[in-house]
């Protein structure tokens, strides 16, 4: 639908799944199931963390703020999807569309910097051991949140800001929520300034804590390998396993969606990529950590006793 006068564009309507018709009521089923898991799974994470002393040390101190941080994410999307696909998508309104956008990219580029917080904790615990307590007390894991946040809030700003300065001629958003791109492709003028700005920002806030994770894991193993006995370089290995592989999906998926060239997916592709990292990703958390994190099997186990003893 194109419109003769661009200040008429009121709001959007998502197109969604319409690709995926006959489909959609499988797609609501499985949605509505991971986003269940997603909620039910953070939940437990959280309040296992707020209740058991043994888990009150920085690391999952930054594990329960990202699992917040996840939680929120996802009922910024998933909801508005579900019910578009039963039907019951409603038009959102150009403020509800940028207050979306304005979540959906702080919490993300929020979680991103998170898991670089979470490695420099590994690096710490692992390549100074001794000085652990020191250098990771409670104010420098605040600021260390604060700092994620914060960069979340000022690159959502921006970005947000410049592309609801733009004139809107179309109302139809290719995609089951407010994302940068999709929304940029509904104006009525040339977007290549503001598609510079998301490239820049974007290799910005993935490649950035990419490269500080990297870095960190490259000192973690040249540590961990010199431990002489074969069970002390296990365990340290275990400790990290969970932050990487949460971390290598993490980064992965949002590489894909925003550092691949423009032109080269189609939207079924794109859609696809999205519920990986809205739907998929928050889901990692609880379960890379109860299955692979002994401290927290532990610690649920303990709950578990506790309340049937």
């Amino acid at each position: 639908l194109l419109l003769s006068n661009h200040t008429e564009v009121r709001g959007f309507v998502f197109q969604g799944f319409s690709n995926f018709r006959e489909h959609q009521l499988i797609l609501f089923a499985v949605f509505l199931t991971l986003y269940l898991l997603t909620l039910a799974g953070n939940v437990i994470i959280v309040t296992i963390i707020r209740v058991d002393h043994h888990l009150h040390t920085p690391m999952y101190f930054f594990l329960s703020v990202l699992s917040t941080s996840e939680t929120c994410y996802s009922l910024v999307i998933i909801p508005r999807m579900l019910s578009g696909l039963v039907g019951l998508s409603q038009p959102i309104s150009l403020a509800g569309c940028a207050t979306q956008m304005f979540f959906f990219i702080t919490l993300a580029i929020n979680n991103c910097f998170l898991l670089t917080a979470m490695g420099y904790d590994r690096y710490v615990a692992i390549c100074n051991p001794l000085r652990y307590t020191v250098i990771m007390n409670k104010r420098v894991c605040v600021q260390l949140v604060g700092g994620a946040c914060g960069i979340g809030l000022i690159v959502a700003t921006t970005q947000v800001t410049s592309v609801f300065r733009l004139p809107f001629c179309a109302t139809k958003v290719a995609h089951f929520f407010c994302d940068i791109r999709p929304v940029m492709k509904l104006s009525c003028v040339d977007t290549s300034v503001n598609e510079t700005l998301t490239v820049i920002i974007s290799v910005l806030v993935i490649l950035v804590p990419m490269g500080l994770v990297f870095i960190s894991y490259v000192l973690i193993v040249s540590t961990i390998l010199k431990i002489p006995s074969a069970r002390g370089r296990k365990k340290a290995f275990a400790t990290c396993a969970s932050h990487l592989t949460v971390v290598v999906v993490h980064y992965g998926c949002a590489s894909v969606a925003y550092l691949k060239p423009k032109s080269e997916n189609t939207r079924d592709q794109d859609q696809l990529i999205s519920v990986t990292y809205t739907v998929i990703t928050p889901l990692l958390n609880p379960v890379v950590y109860t299955l692979r994190n002994k401290e927290v099997k532990d610690a649920l186990l303990r709950a578990a006793g506790r309340k049937f003893s």
